[in-house]
């Protein structure tokens, strides 16, 4: 049930999708790996609209470089873990939300699942194909929708996983991207594919609209629009052949 505050904090949303679809919301849990760019507004809009729980995982400080684009980080924050800096934002937010906080890098595939299975939806907001990887593969044998992102310059992309009706990650990209340090970003670039994370989320957990299952959206903030690619599940892909 909701209560009379609740009602009152999530009335526009309620007018989309009705109390019922909030009520589910409410008793969800998403998991965010990465709270930097793409993590900051992923966070702050999950935890406005109320979800349950959110487990974010994050190892690393502030630093000052990330203040252009992470904005769950403030001057004041720069050395403290980004998981204690993003609790407090987002608890000052919506104190209705429960936060696990994860303090350590995922590893290992073990890593992965462990967390993976904790939750209903997965939210990829890194900046390492490693990692990435790891999550696709728990998120396929264990069924659990991952919503992935990545940014570079005034670049970005876009792609919903759901084991069992479309690609993985691995169908589309088998080897990753060559990996960059540090990555040139402009801050809004990574503000504009959090917040589609973000509605897609809350898209999959609220049963509201289609999640784009087979489609790779490709952002160009150079002339403010998308690309929409088809992409199909590979017979030989290494992951989700053999998975599902």
């Amino acid at each position: 049930m909701l209560s009379r505050e609740e009602l009152e904090r999530y009335d526009r949303q309620l007018r989309i999708w009705g109390v019922q679809a909030q009520e589910k919301l409410k008793t969800s849990t998403v998991l965010i790996v990465g709270l930097g760019g793409l993590g900051s507004p992923v966070a702050v809009y999950l935890t406005a609209a109320g979800v349950g729980k959110l487990i974010i995982v994050d190892s690393e400080r502030v630093e000052l470089s990330n203040l252009n684009r992470q904005f769950l980080h403030w001057t004041p924050d720069v050395g403290s873990l980004k998981t204690q800096s993003a609790l407090k934002k987002l608890k000052t937010l919506n104190p209705n939300v429960e936060i696990e906080l994860v303090e350590k890098r995922i590893a290992t595939l073990e890593d992965a699942l462990e967390l993976v299975k904790k939750a209903d939806v997965v939210v990829d907001c890194l900046d390492n194909w490693d990692t990435r990887f790891l999550l696709n593969e728990a998120c396929v044998k264990l069924g659990k929708p991952l919503v992935h992102a990545a940014v570079r310059g005034f670049y970005g992309q876009l792609m919903v996983v759901v084991p069992g009706k479309g690609p993985c990650l691995r169908c589309v990209f088998p080897e990753g991207l060559k990996e960059e340090r540090p990555i040139p970003i402009a801050g809004p670039t990574a503000g504009v594919l959090g917040s589609f994370e973000a509605l897609e989320t809350l898209k999959i957990l609220t049963g509201t609209g289609e999640p784009p299952v087979g489609k790779l959206f490709l952002f160009d903030g150079t002339r403010e629009g998308f690309d929409t690619l088809t992409v199909r599940r590979r017979p030989d892909c290494p992951v989700c052949s053999r998975s599902i």
